[in-house]
């Protein structure tokens, strides 16, 4: 089976999981880049948590990766681009630690508001101080959300039950839907305006480093504390470090930072400032939820089926209808391929779904028949990730039409492009693949890797004479299936499934009998 690197401590029950379906698991802590650059050789799945980075340099020293799969949510430490280009699918475990990063983010907030841990050190150290760390109510306070995603939404939820009045701010979230919330969604101006106290929880991006900088903080309430428990960077820690010396905000709450592992921040020396050392996920549940959920997505990955979690796969979902096609899609494909190698790739493919499938989110199947159409004899991995990028890459324009009525079948999957169209379906109770139409002849017959298509003259004789020449060839026939014209055409189509490809030579006698008009091998 696979080797799975593993770079970073992981769960064992996820661990162990791996191991049970028989994947080598290669656990080496405390690589430097120079050591994972030579570990990462030979290995099919790298896993990781926030320490390893994993480079352009690194993804290339690993020419048989299929899948990085990072236990956690934040992926700034993973060259996604890179991997996308190289065809290697990158997951993560985005919904392990809500609940623990949520609770840090709570406990972070009454922290900030009661001076906890300034008390606490005070205490410690033989120092009675009750009067200097004079705190703060959360209740009829405002929150400002920034992010209402899954953290921030069950962030927003216990401040309410602090009766905390609750505002955000996020680009991706509709009035209404905040609304049903009772929340009020407003500009980041307006959050600089009314919030007593602001939390953050968006992705580490170009759009959002240093969202909280110089300019927020010169509009900001006096009495504002920042909360940050999302990604360093996302707050300007210089600039919070001067609003708050200089008494322009009340404080900060901080567990991540813009350089991490840190023990130096302008923010250290400030009483107004509570901090921690990245620790949103770290509880044991988070731990175990992500190195189970890590593994999982890992071995779905080296199994070659659908990664819910999968980050850089065009693909929302593969439902229960449409999972099934998944494989038929990827031999469509690759059929399609070897149909139209003579005249080469047309400069236009359309996929077509007919019957119920119609009704499904068929983009992870597009992605499958893709992955088979340019698959087929390529000299680098093609996979769900790059399956799209390497169509437009080659000039191939690909586009997709769904249309609810199938004539014969509950479900057809076709290509067609370049004057050709093959079409399959799934059969029977066992859901077998058949291949049903070929350039308007319909058939029945399985898949194979060795197809050989023979188009003849409709009369007696001739499907005789292409037996008996691949019997002399020593070729076993697998399956065979003649195929009649829906179109009106004159001919048939002979599809011949065998156990080897039919060698060149035995194509050409094929080609030469009476009544053969052509013989095309896949």
């Amino acid at each position: 089976m696979a080797r799975v690197l593993v770079s970073e401590k992981i769960a064992d029950g996820g661990l162990d999981a791996l191991r049970a379906a028989g994947h080598d698991v290669d656990v080496q802590l405390g690589l430097s880049p120079e050591d994972l650059l030579e570990a990462v050789k030979g290995a099919h799945a790298l896993i990781i948590r926030s320490a390893t980075t994993v480079t352009a340099e690194v993804l290339d020293a690993g020419a048989d990766l299929v899948v990085v799969g990072r236990a956690g949510i934040g992926l700034d430490n993973v060259d996604v681009a890179h991997a996308t280009a190289r065809g290697v699918m990158v997951v993560n475990a985005p919904q392990s630690n809500i609940l623990s990063a949520a609770e840090q983010t709570m406990a972070l907030l009454l922290a900030q508001a009661r001076n906890v841990p300034q008390a606490h050190n005070a205490l410690v150290a033989g120092r009675w101080e009750r009067s200097k760390w004079e705190g703060v109510e959360l209740a009829d306070k405002t929150l400002a959300v920034i992010g209402l995603g899954r953290i921030g939404k069950l962030v927003a939820q216990r401040a309410m039950a602090f009766g905390m009045r609750i505002i955000a701010h996020d680009p991706f979230v509709s009035p209404e839907r905040a609304q049903a919330m009772n929340i009020d969604l407003v500009s980041l101006d307006e959050v600089a305006e009314q919030a007593d106290f602001l939390t953050l929880h968006v992705a580490k991006t170009p759009e959002t480093i240093g969202l909280i900088g110089r300019e927020f903080l010169a509009k900001a309430k006096p009495n504002l504390r920042v909360v940050n428990v999302a990604r360093g960077g996302i707050v300007d820690e210089s600039a919070l470090a001067e609003a708050i010396s200089e008494g322009r905000i009340a404080g900060a709450a901080l567990d991540v930072f813009e350089s991490e592992p840190t023990t130096e921040s302008p923010l250290f020396s400030l009483p107004q400032v509570v901090v921690t050392p990245h620790l949103g996920a770290s509880t044991r549940e988070a731990q175990d939820k992500a190195g189970d959920t890590i593994a999982e997505q890992v071995g779905l990955a080296l199994a070659g089926e659908f990664v819910p979690f999968a980050v850089n796969v065009a693909a929302a979902e593969a439902s229960e209808t449409v999972r099934p096609y998944l494989a038929v899609g990827e031999q469509l494909g690759a059929l399609f391929a070897g149909l139209v190698a003579e005249e080469g790739l047309p400069p236009k493919v359309e996929i077509e779904y007919q019957g119920e499938l119609a009704g499904y989110d068929t983009r992870i199947l597009t992605l499958s028949v893709l992955k088979g159409v340019f698959g087929s004899g390529a000299d680098e991995p093609v996979s769900f990730v790059n399956a799209p990028q390497i169509a437009a890459e080659r000039g191939v324009e690909v586009t997709e039409t769904s249309s609810s009525s199938s004539v014969d079948w509950i479900n057809l999957v076709a290509i067609s492009g370049g004057g050709h169209r093959i079409a399959g379906t799934l059969v029977g109770l066992k859901a077998e693949p058949r291949l049903v139409q070929i350039d308007g002849h319909t058939l029945d017959v399985p898949p194979s890797a060795h197809l050989t298509l023979v188009r003849n003259d409709d009369r007696p004789g001739v499907i005789g004479r292409v037996g008996t020449i691949l019997g002399e060839a020593g070729i076993n026939i697998d399956d065979m299936d003649v195929g009649r014209s829906t179109n009106g055409e004159a001919g048939a189509l002979m599809v011949i499934s065998t156990r080897e490809p039919v060698p060149a030579e035995v194509a050409t006698d094929l080609g030469k009998a009476d009544g053969i008009l052509s013989v095309t091998v896949i």
